[in-house]
């Protein structure tokens, strides 16, 4: 996981996991993430899985959607690896992906919402950051509206 520099320090941005949900979300969140120049990134793309119940969209759906939110990646990072991960909790998905990838952190930009629906929605932002093993940055919002 760790990329560690020639003083012993490790790297923040060696390599940079980046969950992105769509292709707005995705190209909003690496240009977000741009001005701070990590040297690797691999975008994430988790399909929520229904677990017992049918699925929210069918499986080619859903790959269609990470292909274009990695095609949006790529317009900001044009090296940018991907992967894609099936799970029923985000989060834990996240966060194996992390351990998969040997990302050095993990950078997402909140999507924001009222406080109810953040609380509704078991405020994911919280659970990733609390439950990470790795840097997480949050990445601001451009939009002053959010």
């Amino acid at each position: 996981m760790d990329s560690v520099s020639d003083d012993g320090r490790r790297d923040l941005l060696a390599h940079v996991l980046l969950p992105v949900a769509n292709e707005e979300d995705a190209l909003a969140t690496a240009a977000a993430l741009e001005p701070y120049r990590p040297e690797r990134v691999t975008a994430l793309h988790v399909v929520e899985k229904g677990g017992g119940v049918p699925d929210k969209t069918p499986v080619e759906q859903s790959e269609e959607l990470a292909e274009e939110t990695y095609a949006a990646v790529r317009t900001v990072f044009p090296d940018a690896g991907e992967h894609t991960a099936y799970a029923r909790d985000i989060v834990v998905a996240i966060h194996e992906a992390a351990d998969e990838v040997g990302a050095s952190a993990i950078a997402y930009r909140s999507r924001g919402g009222s406080r109810i629906t953040q609380f509704l929605s078991g405020d994911l932002s919280l659970k990733l950051v609390t439950g990470a093993d790795r840097p997480v940055i949050a990445l601001p919002r451009a939009e002053s509206n959010e």
